[in-house]
């Protein structure tokens, strides 16, 4: 029980050697604003209830990458917490119901990941109960609440969070693991009301058939067609009927994409429904601003895009186990800005049909074979 009367910030981020903190741990230092415990995967007990001695005075605790499952009650005691960092606490699945809404000063909640490995076996006590459906109620009472990261289980229960303009304007990153979900089709359309959403995480959609948006409609009633200006990263995997992504080609700030285990995606960018508003064909060009492209396990992909990108920020081009992908959107102009790194297996290089010489004579030297780990897996 250490003696720390005027310790403000005190960060444990173990990586994996932490295992335990004693119960009282915490109950001499009354001063400490900042809490980290990131990194702990080995820290599988119950986290310590005399945290809660810290209640008066804690503002920051910060517990993600932790294997917990739990959060304890005692926690509801933290009255003056500001910033609640949850992200990639993947095995919790129970947050007492009333204790993010106790929290009345939050200002950031991050729950990027939170609880989705077990998502669907959240007890009825618990705020994940129902896909996130009982989170969101809680988070309409935090009236200070400025960024927010969130996981949900069900499209229905985007529709509630959607029906919230105080939390549409807070959303910084969103992760949907649809496990159950019966949704084909989401109006992609949707996302374009989140006016500050930076990362969009789609996974398990097992039924999902159609990322849709308007393309016609949105050119009509819009000034500029932009309408995904702030999304920066996405990636979709385990979407088997998913077909394509087009919807990307309104995030032009879009900077990484990875998309895997989508076993009926034919095209990223689908040419026929682009066609279908000839009007924009020659006001977009996609990736503009791509930094990383991330392709695994697609075995039906047959076209990233129907014609050459310039890729002027692109640094990375990973491939993986996508057999008929036999065609890059790549030209001698592309390489002209800067050279990146294509990553694939040497047999797929091999095989690559090129633009033209000059093409492949230009990118002959980014191609660096991916490495074999154990059970098959890629790097």
């Amino acid at each position: 029980v250490p003696t720390c009367p005027h310790l403000h910030t005190l960060f444990l981020a173990s990586n994996n050697s932490l295992q335990r903190i004693t119960d009282g741990f915490f109950q001499l230092m009354p001063s400490l604003k900042v809490l980290k415990m990131s990194n702990c995967w080995n820290f599988t007990l119950k986290l310590p209830l005399a945290m809660s001695e810290l209640g008066s005075s804690l503002e920051l605790l910060d517990i993600s990458y932790a294997s917990i499952t739990e959060l304890p009650e005692e926690l509801k005691l933290l009255v003056n917490l500001k910033c609640l960092n949850l992200r990639w606490t993947d095995t919790l699945n129970k947050i007492p119901r009333q204790l993010i809404s106790i929290l009345s000063w939050l200002r950031v909640l991050r729950m990027l990941g939170t609880g989705w490995f077990n998502f669907l076996e959240a007890p009825e006590d618990s705020v994940l109960f129902g896909g996130g459906e009982v989170l969101i109620q809680e988070l309409l009472g935090l009236k200070y609440l400025e960024v927010l990261e969130l996981t949900l289980g069900s499209y229905h229960a985007l529709q509630i969070l959607l029906s919230s303009n105080k939390l549409k304007s807070c959303i910084r990153s969103l992760y949907l693991h649809l496990t159950g979900d019966t949704a084909s089709i989401i109006d992609a359309t949707v996302f374009a009301d989140l006016n500050q959403l930076n990362q969009l995480w789609i996974d398990e959609g097992i039924e999902l058939e159609e990322l849709k948006i308007d393309y016609t409609e949105i050119v009509r009633k819009r000034r500029e067609p932009f309408v995904f200006r702030s999304l920066h990263c996405v990636r979709i995997e385990q979407c088997h009927k998913l077909k394509d992504v087009t919807f990307l080609i309104f995030a032009p700030n879009l900077k990484s994409l990875d998309l895997s285990y989508c076993s009926s995606m034919e095209e990223v960018i689908s040419v026929g429904k682009f066609a279908e508003t000839p009007e924009m064909m020659g006001h977009i060009s996609p990736f503009e601003n791509l930094q990383s492209l991330h392709l695994s396990q697609l075995p039906a992909l047959k076209s990233i895009y129907w014609k050459p990108l310039p890729f002027t920020h692109l640094k990375e081009i990973s491939v993986g186990y996508c057999r008929n992908l036999k065609k890059l959107p790549l030209d001698s102009n592309s390489a002209k800005e800067r050279k990146f790194v294509i990553r694939g297996e040497e047999d797929w290089w091999n095989r690559l049909q090129w633009e033209d010489e000059a093409t492949q004579i230009a990118f002959r030297s980014c191609f660096q074979p991916m490495g074999v780990l154990s059970g098959g897996r890629k790097i």
